[in-house]
């Protein structure tokens, strides 16, 4: 898989995550490592902050459910409108994870 593959298959994972569910860098990483030999919550975390715009970006937290750097007023308002469970710090990990697996 090429670089432009990759960010590729990251903005359509990211599009897949349903309203209200949210997936760690890591997770999206995982998800996409068979098919890509790439394993990297930062790569991810950086094709977000490039990339990640036309996507639901706010669906996309770190693996203690903390929002995104910088923007997470918004990430939080567009989570809690979706109906996602939150904490203060953040999400609520245990109860907003999804998995691609699920969606199959």
């Amino acid at each position: 898989m090429t670089p432009e593959e990759y960010v590729e298959a990251v903005l359509d994972l990211v599009e897949r995550i349903p309203p209200g569910r949210v997936m760690s860098y890591g997770a999206v990483a995982d998800a996409l490592a068979e098919r890509s030999g790439r394993v990297s919550a930062r790569l991810v975390g950086s094709i977000m902050a490039r990339h990640g715009g036309g996507v639901p970006w706010h669906r996309v937290v770190n693996a203690a459910g903390r929002l995104p750097p910088g923007h997470e007023v918004e990430a939080r308002a567009r989570l809690r409108a979706e109906g996602c469970p939150l904490r203060q710090s953040g999400v609520d990990m245990s109860a907003a994870a999804w998995s691609p697996e699920e969606g199959m």
